[in-house]
């Protein structure tokens, strides 16, 4: 994956923007997060007040983490990774950089969702997020996006910043082969633009200057609609990925006991409410979600050990149809 760079840290709440590698503190349990900000600061803030240890999180798309991940290889500062991609635990357990952990709370997390060294934070699915106001007509699949009343109106996340929109990108060329990529020619003569991470690709939507999103995480979309935004999500009839969020300790972590700790925390009844509070499905099947849950869409079914690997390949292929340097 394209990894690129950083841009800050949040300490409990607080953005702070740092220099690469700098500022944070050895003092606390020190969180790496791909998704929303008011998401981990409210799980940090509740872990400290549950008497955990500070917590520093740095927290931005999944391209700049697992960069920043990389980079310090030789010298890890994080504790715990969350990461918006389940590749990247996988990859992570199978270079031996994880510790083996289960929390006494994933025992009602589906075995599709935990392995040996990782366990999810919740879940999300791919969609189409629609703005009502677009003069559009209403999609219902993913091939509409391609139609002439969408000429140059469809934006979508970039699969090496997002790791959702990578995980998309797989599942539709899983399911469908060499039809999703003649999907993907006919939305690219379409006019449809490859857009930043997932907030990027969003906010034209939600102004006007673009009529949908192909690909949006749809947490994140139900956020804006709570927030009076004009948008809908619309899962697509064909199916859809859904994309777990892995959490992950590491093995260099010198805070072994407060890590466990706040994946516990994260999965305890307090925790998941927190998560189903920002629209992600939670992880664990006992907790309630503020959304449609798993079974009122139809979603692909995960893929292979094999379909994982040649995501590099599927990357560099998508990058030379959309000609991107």
């Amino acid at each position: 994956m394209n990894h690129r760079h950083l841009t800050g840290v949040v300490r409990t709440g607080a953005l702070i923007a740092l220099a690469w590698g700098a500022g944070l503190s050895a003092h606390a349990l020190t969180v790496y997060t791909a998704g929303p900000a008011g998401l981990i600061q409210e799980l940090a803030q509740g872990f400290e007040k549950q008497g955990g240890e500070k917590v520093d999180v740095f927290q931005a798309d999944s391209g700049k983490v697992m960069a920043r991940v990389e980079s310090e290889a030789g010298n890890p500062r994080v504790d715990v990774l969350i990461s918006a991609s389940w590749d990247s635990a996988l990859d992570l357990h199978k270079r031996g950089w994880l510790l083996n952990y289960q929390s006494p709370h994933a025992k009602n997390v589906p075995v599709a969702y935990k392995g040996p060294a990782y366990v999810a934070q919740g879940l999300s699915a791919l969609a189409i997020a629609w703005n009502p106001s677009s003069g559009t007509p209403r999609p219902a699949d993913w091939s509409d996006l391609a139609a002439p009343a969408f000429q140059g109106k469809v934006n979508m996340p970039d699969p090496s910043k997002s790791g959702t929109a990578l995980e998309l990108l797989s599942g539709l060329q899983s399911q469908h082969g060499a039809q999703a990529w003649k999907l993907f020619a006919e939305l690219r003569a379409n006019g449809m633009n490859i857009s930043g991470a997932n907030a990027q690709a969003l906010n034209p939507v939600l102004q006007g200057a673009k009529a949908a999103v192909f690909g949006a995480v749809d947490y994140v979309t139900y956020a804006s609609k709570e927030k009076g935004e004009k948008v809908e999500i619309i899962f697509p009839s064909s199916g859809t990925v859904v994309a777990a969020r892995p959490m992950m300790i590491f093995k260099s972590s010198k805070k072994a006991e407060q890590a466990k700790r706040f994946v516990d925390y994260v999965l305890s009844d307090e925790g998941q409410q927190i998560v189903a509070k920002s629209f992600l499905l939670p992880a664990r099947s006992d907790v309630t979600a503020k959304r449609p849950a798993l079974s009122s869409f139809k979603s692909f079914p995960q893929d292979s050990d094999a379909q994982r690997a040649g995501r590099t390949a599927l990357l560099q292929r998508f990058d030379e149809l959309f000609v991107r340097k």
